[in-house]
C-alpha cells in the first residue's frame, strides 16, 4: 500500500451489499467487510447478529483519492442505502444495520458533516438523515466466508433480492465511476 491511499469505514446495513458496490468503484483498492465501533473484543458474526455487541456491519475501504474522492464515496453511500432509518435497512433490523461514517481523519469528518448538511437541505428524503459520524474506534474483519460474498453467491435469495438491486443502482447512477 502506498502512502497516497486513504482509508475510511462505512456502515450502510448489510456489509455484503456495501462490499458488492464498492468493489466495482474505480479507485477503490480494497474492501474489507467487518464490524465497527462496538464493545465486544473479536466479535463473531453470530454475536453481532444477536444485536448486543454495539457493532455495525461495515466495510473498510482503501482508496486512491487521485482516482475517486472521499465525497464520491459518500455520494455512492447515500444513494445505495437509506440513511433515514435508525438501526434498519429494509428487512434487516438491529443496531448492527445502522448507518454510519467512521472517519479516519479530521478532513473526512468535515466532508461527511458537510455532505449530510447539504443533503439534508436538499430534502431528498421525507425523513431526516440519521447517519452517525464518528471516529473509527475499532474494526474487526468479518469471517473469511463473508469475503466476496455476493460474487461467490449471486443466486442466493438474499443476494438476488437485496444485493443485486443495490449493485444495479450503483452502476446506473455512477456509471463513470464503475470499473466495468
Amino acid at each position: 500500500m502506498t502512502e497516497n491511499f486513504e482509508t475510511v469505514t462505512l456502515a450502510g446495513g448489510c456489509f455484503w451489499c456495501m462490499e458488492a458496490v464498492y468493489v466495482e468503484a474505480k479507485g477503490v483498492q480494497s474492501v474489507q467487510s467487518g464490524y465497527a465501533n462496538g464493545r465486544t473484543p473479536n466479535p463473531t458474526y453470530r454475536q453481532v447478529c444477536g444485536g448486543n455487541t454495539g457493532y455495525a456491519e461495515a466495510v473498510r475501504l482503501t482508496f486512491d483519492p487521485s482516482v475517486i474522492s472521499f465525497r464520491d464515496l459518500l455520494d455512492i453511500f447515500f444513494v445505495v442505502h437509506d440513511p433515514t432509518t435508525l438501526n434498519r435497512q429494509g428487512g434487516d433490523v438491529g443496531e448492527q444495520y445502522r448507518s454510519g461514517i467512521y472517519y479516519h481523519t479530521p478532513e473526512q469528518k468535515e466532508i461527511a458533516e458537510a455532505t449530510i448538511k447539504e443533503l439534508s437541505e436538499q430534502k431528498i428524503w421525507d425523513n431526516p438523515i440519521v447517519t452517525e459520524v464518528e471516529p473509527l474506534k475499532n474494526f474487526y474483519p468479518a469471517e473469511e466466508y463473508h469475503r466476496d460474498y455476493f460474487a461467490n453467491n449471486p443466486n442466493q435469495p438474499y443476494c438476488a433480492a437485496v444485493v443485486a438491486p443495490k449493485v444495479a443502482k450503483f452502476r446506473k447512477h455512477f456509471f463513470a465511476l464503475w470499473k466495468k
